[in-house]
C-alpha cells in the first residue's frame, strides 16, 4: 500500500476514472489537493477562472456537451456556495459534475468555532443539490469514495455528486489501497407486461405524439424507428433537441407541436419531464393517454402515466418498437408536414433574432455547439434554431440560470477541442461571467460569444410594460462598450453595425484561433416576444 497525502489519493483516484482536467480555483483549504495536482500536471490540467462560478459552470458545459464526468474543486464555504448555481443546473440537466471542496480543520468540525470558510453544516447544504455528498475523513477514505462518487453520479437519473475533504487531511499521508472504478449499477430491465400493454396503446393510438428530453440522448435510433412505425412526430424542448434531428420529416418542434396538440390521443414520454405537456399546454385539450419511459422511478410519481416503464430510454424504446410488430402506420404524417409548414413561416416574424439564428446555423458546422442563455435569442433558438445531433445544444434546462451561458461555453471548448463553440448571450447575462474573457484568453478556449444588447432584461421589461401598466424597476441596464472590454482582455472584438453585416462578421470571429466576441445591438420595442411560438397560453 503507497503512502500517500489525503490530495495525492484524491487526484490518483481521479486519474483512475480517466478524468484529464480540473476546473479549479485553489485556496488556503486545498492548497495539499492542488500541490497534488501540480504534481501530476503532465496527466491533469488544471484551468482555473476569476470566480468559482466560472470553473463550475465550465465543468457543467464539459459534463453536458460530451455526458462525462467533470469535475471542478473550490474553496469550502463562500467557495462552494458560489457554485450552487451550476451544482442545481447539473442536477436539472442530469450532469455528472463532481465538486471536491474543503472543510475546517479535522479538530475544528461540529465545533462552532468561527473558522475561516466555515459553515453550519456543509454537507447537508450540498445534499439538497447533489444525489450524493460525502466527506472524506483521510487519506485512506479517499479511493473509495472517489469510486462511489463517480458510480453515483452515472447511475439512473444522472447528476452531480460533492466530496468535502478537513483541511489537514489534503497534506496528511497514510497507507492508501488504491480502487478501481466501480461496475456502472445496472438500469433495470423494461417490464415485458408494461411493454406489452404500452405497445397496445401505441397500437390503438389515431394521433400520438412523442415527447424526448434530455433522458434521451442515447436513444435516437429506438426513437427515430419508434416514430417511423406510428407515424408519429417527436418533440424536444431543450436537452432533448438533435436526438431526432430537425431535417427528419417526423421532427416537430415547439412552435409547430401547438397544431398537432389539440388532437393528440396519446403521448408518449421519453426520458422527459413533459413540461409541455404537464402544465404548459394545459389550456389546451389534454391528450387521453400517456406512456412514460423514465430511468427515474420518483418521476412516475410526479407525473402518473397510464402505463409507466422505468428503464433506460434505449432498451425500453427499442422494446416497444419490437412490440409493435413490422409495418408502419400512416398515423400524422400529413398533419406534421402541414403543421410544420405553417410553423415555418410563422416564426420567421421573431424579428431580429430569428436571422441571426439562421445564419449561425449557416456558419456553424453540424457538429458544433450552440450553448444558450436567458435572453430573447436563448429562447427563440429552441424553436428556430434547427439541432441535427444531441448534445449539441446546450442549455440550462428548466432551472433558467441567467449568467451561466458564457462559462458553460467555456467548459464545452476546453472538452471539446477543435469543435466550434458558439456562445449567444444578453447584455445582461453575459455580465455575470463576463471576466472569464481573462480564462478564455489564458487557455485559449475557442469560443465566439455573441452578445446581443438590447439594454435591459427583456423579459422583464416586456413583462412590466404588459401586466404592470409600464411601471419598470430594475430592469434597464447600462452597458459598457463590449467591442473594447473585450480587447482589453486581449480577445478579438467584432461588432455589427448593420445587420446585413452579420453572417461576414460571424464568419471573420469564428476565424480568430480562440476566443472572439461578436456585438449586435437590438432594441427591445423591436423585438417579437418568443414567447408567443413557446406556450402560446402563457398569460
Amino acid at each position: 500500500m503507497p503512502r500517500m497525502t489525503g490530495g495525492e489519493a484524491i487526484v490518483a483516484s481521479l486519474l483512475a476514472h480517466g478524468i484529464d482536467t480540473v476546473f479549479g480555483l485553489p485556496g488556503v483549504q486545498l492548497y495539499g489537493l492542488f500541490d497534488a495536482l501540480a504534481r501530476e500536471a503532465n496527466r491533469i490540467r488544471v484551468i482555473n477562472a476569476r470566480h468559482e462560478q466560472g470553473v463550475a459552470y465550465m465543468a457543467l458545459g464539459a459534463a453536458a456537451s460530451t455526458g462525462k464526468p467533470a469535475v471542478y474543486s473550490v474553496v469550502p464555504g463562500p467557495g462552494v456556495l458560489n457554485t450552487t448555481a451550476a451544482l442545481a443546473t447539473a442536477a436539472g440537466i442530469n450532469a455528472p459534475v463532481l465538486c471536491v471542496t474543503g472543510q475546517v480543520p479535522s479538530s475544528f468540525l461540529g465545533r462552532g468555532r468561527g473558522h475561516l470558510h466555515e459553515l453550519p453544516d456543509q454537507l447537508a447544504t450540498l445534499r439538497t443539490l447533489a444525489k450524493r455528498a460525502e466527506r472524506i475523513e483521510d487519506a485512506e477514505a479517499a479511493p473509495r469514495l472517489v469510486a462511489e462518487a463517480f458510480q453515483t453520479m452515472m447511475a439512473g437519473r444522472r447528476g452531480p455528486a460533492t466530496l468535502e475533504m478537513p483541511w489537514d487531511k489534503f497534506q496528511e499521508a497514510g497507507e492508501v489501497t488504491p480502487v478501481d472504478p466501480l461496475p456502472a449499477i445496472a438500469p433495470p430491465a423494461p417490464d415485458p407486461t408494461r411493454i406489452t400493454d404500452a405497445a397496445k396503446l401505441a397500437l390503438a393510438a389515431k394521433a400520438p405524439l412523442i415527447v424526448v428530453g434530455g433522458g434521451a440522448v442515447a436513444a435516437g435510433d429506438a426513437v427515430r424507428a419508434l416514430a417511423e412505425r406510428l407515424g408519429a412526430p417527436v418533440v424536444s424542448y431543450r436537452s432533448g433537441r438533435g436526438v431526432l434531428g430537425d431535417d427528419h420529416p417526423l421532427s416537430i418542434t415547439v412552435a409547430a407541436v401547438h397544431a398537432l396538440w389539440p388532437k393528440t390521443d396519446l403521448v408518449i414520454g421519453i426520458g422527459s419531464r413533459l413540461e409541455g405537456p404537464g402544465w404548459r399546454w394545459t389550456r389546451q385539450a389534454a391528450p387521453a393517454k400517456l406512456i412514460r419511459i423514465d430511468i427515474d422511478p420518483v418521476e412516475m410519481r410526479r407525473l402518473p402515466a397510464d402505463v409507466a416503464l422505468v428503464a433506460d430510454a434505449p432498451a425500453a424504446t427499442a422494446a416497444l418498437v419490437a412490440a409493435l410488430g413490422l409495418g408502419a402506420a400512416p398515423g400524422r404524417r400529413e398533419d406534421v408536414a402541414n403543421a410544420k409548414r405553417a410553423a415555418a413561416a410563422l416564426i420567421t416574424e421573431a424579428r431580429p433574432h430569428y436571422e441571426y439564428l439562421q445564419k449561425i446555423r449557416a456558419a456553424l458546422p453540424a457538429d458544433g455547439f450552440l450553448v444558450d442563455e436567458m435572453c430573447q435569442a436563448g429562447y427563440t433558438s429552441w424553436f428556430a434554431f434547427p439541432v441535427h445531433r444531441p448534445r449539441t445544444i446546450i442549455s440550462s434546462g428548466f432551472q433558467g440560470t441567467l449568467g451561466s451561458g458564457f462559462p458553460t461555453a467555456l467548459g464545452v471548448a476546453a472538452a471539446n477541442p477543435g469543435r466550434k463553440v458558439i456562445s449567444i448571450t444578453g447584455d445582461g447575462g453575459f455580465l455575470f461571467g463576463a471576466t472569464e474573457l481573462a480564462t478564455a484568453m489564458q487557455f485559449r478556449l475557442g469560443v465566439t460569444v455573441i452578445v446581443f444588447e438590447n439594454g435591459a432584461y427583456g423579459n422583464v421589461k416586456r413583462d412590466q410594460q404588459r401586466l404592470f401598466e409600464g411601471r419598470y424597476a430594475g430592469a434597464d441596464l447600462a452597458n459598457p462598450d463590449f467591442v473594447r472590454f473585450a480587447e482589453s482582455f486581449g480577445v478579438p472584438g467584432f461588432r455589427v453595425e448593420r445587420d446585413a453585416d452579420f453572417a461576414d462578421t460571424l464568419a471573420a470571429a469564428l476565424e480568430v484561433n480562440g476566443p472572439a466576441l461578436v456585438h449586435v445591438r437590438t432594441k427591445l420595442a423591436e423585438e417579437v416576444s418568443p414567447w408567443r411560438f413557446i406556450a402560446p397560453s402563457r398569460p
